[in-house]
């Protein structure tokens, strides 16, 4: 346990290290935007592996239009290949009201004696303490009481737009999307970004497609900043935070 907490404290400062040298290289200016670069090229980024339907063999067609595969007659303005660009529609607004309460009380008592033990209470009786009694060898009391309340009242909205781009097409059509915007105020900086995978239908026909369309979803909203920093408790704070028992 001692191992992990001072493992923890030591990425920690590394993490808040990076971090500190960052904001320290922007005294004086305002935060510093990301350049626009290729997603791939980011090492955090990986391929998006998932189950994939068995492949099938369209057969050709003899004088015919149609296309083998093709989802519709005409071209389709709708993102459908790697590069391709499509916007989506964050709004989501979730609330959430729980109360729970708890109480359990608990009480037990025992009693337990021996006084007639095989014949043998009158020889034992020499061997034990003076006013010793066979009949009250144990006597065991207990008692326990808990008390929990618990009370969640949250409420979240968001709603916004952000063009991502097709990073990958799975086997089965499925397009993998990441988007990123950064808007920069003054001194605060904020970033958006959002990632999951879509199916091609669920893309409306202005090339829009809604959050809760995505899989494996992955939406935030943040940035970095002065009014970030004053916000933030200081990293100090939150290692005590995690390794403090008290």
């Amino acid at each position: 346990m001692v191992r992990k907490a001072a493992i923890l404290i030591v990425a920690s400062l590394s993490l808040q290290g990076c971090v500190g040298l960052q904001r320290l290289g922007e005294v004086g200016s305002p935060p510093k935007m990301t350049p626009t670069a290729n997603p791939t090229a980011n090492p955090n980024w990986h391929p998006v592996s998932l189950p994939m339907p068995g492949a099938t063999h369209e057969l050709p067609t003899v004088n015919s239009l149609w296309r083998p595969g093709s989802l519709a007659f005409f071209p389709d303005p709708r993102a459908a290949q790697v590069g391709d660009i499509v916007t989506v529609v964050v709004d989501m607004a979730d609330s959430a009201v729980v109360n729970d309460g708890t109480t359990a009380t608990r009480n037990g008592s025992a009693v337990s004696g021996a006084p007639n033990l095989f014949g043998l209470q009158s020889a034992i009786s020499h061997v034990l303490p003076s006013g010793a009694d066979l009949s009250k060898i144990m006597s065991t009391n207990g008692s326990g009481s808990q008390v929990g309340v618990g009370s969640i009242n949250r409420n979240e909205t968001v709603t916004l737009r952000v063009a991502a781009v097709v990073t990958q097409v799975l086997p089965n059509g499925n397009l993998v999307l990441l988007g990123t915007q950064e808007f920069r105020v003054n001194s605060e900086l904020r970033q958006l970004v959002v990632s999951g995978i879509v199916r091609p239908q669920d893309i409306n026909a202005d090339n829009t497609v809604m959050h809760d369309r995505m899989a494996e979803a992955r939406i935030s909203y943040g940035g970095r900043g002065q009014l970030t920093d004053v916000q933030t408790a200081r990293w100090g704070q939150q290692i005590l935070d995690i390794v403090s028992p008290f």
